[in-house]
């Protein structure tokens, strides 16, 4: 019951300093939190990174082995993407096996890379029906300060970017460079009082009726969308969010991609 009513507290401080055109931290509704990326932080992966927003903050591990095709796509290699969200990074996560959070997460994550076909599939086949490079992607939540997806979804293009596939651990030989068609940037934006913020932090997401996460390719089209929260959304709060997804990957992409 107390953390109840503390969190009452914070959504009604949120909520009142939205309708003065504030924000918690002083930004504008359209500004992010410091970003960073670091790469290359896990040796014995074959990509990494650890992403920060403002206090968010992620690490993204990716490994590469040989596997066998789905057989609807024998010809194709694989991806597997898992999010893994500790305790200790949030009061709101548990122990246990994988929920409903983590599987939202690795979900929206996981859409971005298929929707824009980051990866060429068809180049990570060695033999049909038999062998192809399956690229496991692991995104670990170290702190959720808001906007994970975000953090999560730049986290692992980032990771896929500076990527090496082992050729010569399986005595292959080849290109080690991971095929990549497309850069796609994941944006998240809540409505609150009905005013549109860009990257929420936490209390302004557990604060937000709606949130709406835009995925987006380095041509502008689309790879996805996620909304969230039962608030329902106008016509025009959507086309501004897309418009803001659009926006922000575009500067994203140029910084830190």
């Amino acid at each position: 019951m107390g953390l109840e009513i503390v969190n009452d507290v914070r959504t009604d401080y949120v909520c009142d300093l939205v309708k003065n055109g504030k924000r918690e931290d002083g930004r504008g509704f359209r500004e992010y939190r410091d970003i960073s990326v670091e790469r290359d932080v896990i040796k014995r992966a074959e990509g990494s990174a650890r992403v920060k927003i403002g206090d968010t903050e992620v690490l993204v591990g990716v490994k590469v082995e040989l596997g066998t095709p789905f057989p609807d796509t024998p010809d194709k290699g694989v991806i597997i993407t898992n999010a893994e969200l500790v305790p200790l990074a949030s009061p709101k996560f548990e122990s246990g096996p994988p929920n409903e959070n983590s599987i939202q997460l690795a979900r929206v994550v996981d859409r971005g890379i298929r929707g824009s076909e980051t990866i060429d599939l068809d180049k990570l086949c060695i033999e049909k029906g038999e062998k192809v490079w399956m690229v496991f992607i692991d995104i670990h939540v170290l702190d959720d300060n808001g906007n994970l997806a975000d953090a999560a979804a730049l986290g692992a293009i980032a990771s896929l970017l500076n990527l090496r596939i082992p050729n010569e651990r399986y005595g292959l030989t080849g290109e080690n460079t991971l095929p990549m068609r497309d850069t796609p940037v994941a944006v998240t934006t809540v409505e609150i009082e009905g005013n549109i913020l860009v990257d929420p932090s936490f209390d302004e997401g557990n604060a937000a009726a709606s949130s709406v996460t835009v995925i987006s390719n380095a041509d502008g089209t689309l790879s996805g969308m996620q909304k969230s929260g039962s608030g329902g959304l106008k016509e025009a709060q959507i086309a501004e969010m897309v418009e803001i997804g659009i926006e922000k990957a575009g500067e994203i992409r140029g910084k830190y991609l």
